[in-house]
């Protein structure tokens, strides 16, 4: 490939790169993994990929992961577990115990209707009703300094002032206009919270900072009240719905797990303002998925990354492997059609989603990034399968 067509290639890439983390010409050689929204559909989804990257040994090698919306969630719960997980040649054996138990127990509760209602009915916003969900739930009062030095976690949502990222992580949040604050001290609850703010019925979820906390100059062009002492706050998926912007300019190799929804053709889409508007918003989210999607195949197939990206509706035939688990394109297309709700579950539904990232990890895993792996002999929860 000839300088131009690489510097073509590179210029289409998904992501702008903030002033400190510019690499340069040289990327890191360390292993990022990006874990995208949707709700408790994507929550369980990559809780299968994360228990495939365990068993094959790629969950402890991981240098960062980014997460967004439904990925924060099991993020959230695998950075506060990772002090405890107890690896041992590289497989954490309490990652069951301690990652996928207690994010099994969150969905089978419905947190989003019960806080849009107490949102509205009782005093405080329907953000700070989900913060205080997670917290009851998974978080208590942890905050980002509970977070592990290594891998790096870093929990995605869009400021709606700035209309850029805002991240959260353990030395600092940040957004690039506004500027930094150094190890902040904000509850996880509510940095998951805002990650997973849908609009329009799940946000803003509203950050009350001092103006003095900001690192003087750390902001291109917005570092001033009322930007820096009261941040609004969307999901992040508004912005980068596969929580790539973190991770695409600094690794040279990058996973890529996708539970996100898929908005299906309608006859007659609603004329009035009120049914038509989650109809644009499901549409402008599936376009800018479809866009980073192709950037990130394209990059890998040009040889600027390596890597591999996996979906919620890949089909797992697409990968080429004979020795796949078995999964039937046809059930793994209901799985992801099920709706992007924070709604409770019945523990089938669980187990079949997590089936169903376990095994298209795996895929991508041995067609893409390491063929010496072993199969699998079976799926986590063997009796139910996909379907």
């Amino acid at each position: 490939m000839n300088d131009e067509h690489r510097d073509l290639i590179e210029s289409l890439g998904p992501t702008r790169p903030i002033r400190d983390e510019q690499p340069g010409d040289k990327l890191a050689d360390g292993i990022g993994l990006c874990l995208s929204g949707g709700g408790y559909r994507a929550m369980l989804f990559h809780v299968g990929s994360l228990w495939r990257l365990n068993d094959s040994g790629y969950l402890s090698r991981l240098d960062r992961i980014s997460s967004v919306s439904g990925g924060s969630i099991t993020a959230a719960q695998l950075a506060i577990a990772w002090p405890d997980l107890a690896f041992a040649d590289g497989v954490a054996a309490g990652y069951v115990e301690r990652v996928v138990a207690p994010l099994r127990r969150l969905a089978g509760e419905t947190i989003d209707k019960s806080g849009i209602v107490r949102g509205i009915l009782t005093p405080g916003s329907i953000g700070e009703k989900l913060a205080a969900s997670y917290k009851q739930h998974l978080f208590g009062d942890r905050t980002l300094q509970h977070l592990p030095d290594t891998p790096r976690f870093v929990i995605n949502a869009t400021n709606l002032q700035s209309a850029v990222l805002w991240r959260f992580s353990k030395p600092y949040m940040r957004d690039y206009r506004v500027g930094e604050v150094k190890n902040p001290t904000v509850e996880l609850a509510t940095a998951v919270a805002a990650s997973a703010a849908f609009p329009p019925f799940l946000s803003p979820v509203r950050l009350k900072l001092d103006d003095a906390s900001f690192t003087p100059g750390s902001g291109d062009d917005l570092q001033r009240p009322p930007f820096t002492t009261e941040v609004v706050l969307a999901d992040g998926g508004v912005y980068d719905n596969l929580g790539l912007e973190t991770i695409w300019k600094r690794y040279r190799t990058v996973l890529v797990s996708d539970g996100g929804g898929h908005i299906a053709a309608k006859p007659k889409p609603a004329g009035d303002w009120l049914r038509q508007f989650p109809r644009i918003l499901g549409v402008i989210d599936n376009q800018v998925r479809a866009l980073r999607k192709r950037d990130v195949i394209g990059l890998y197939r040009a040889g600027l990354r390596t890597g591999s990206y996996w979906g919620i509706r890949s089909h797992i035939g697409d990968y080429g492997l004979a020795d796949a688990l078995p999964c039937d394109p046809v059930l793994t297309t209901r799985l992801a059609d099920t709706p992007t709700r924070l709604a409770r579950m019945d523990p089938s539904l669980q187990e079949r989603l997590i089936n169903w990232g376990y095994a298209v990890t795996d895929a991508a895993l041995r067609a893409h990034v390491d063929q010496s792996l072993a199969a699998p002999t079976a799926f986590p929860y063997p009796a139910s399968g996909v379907g």
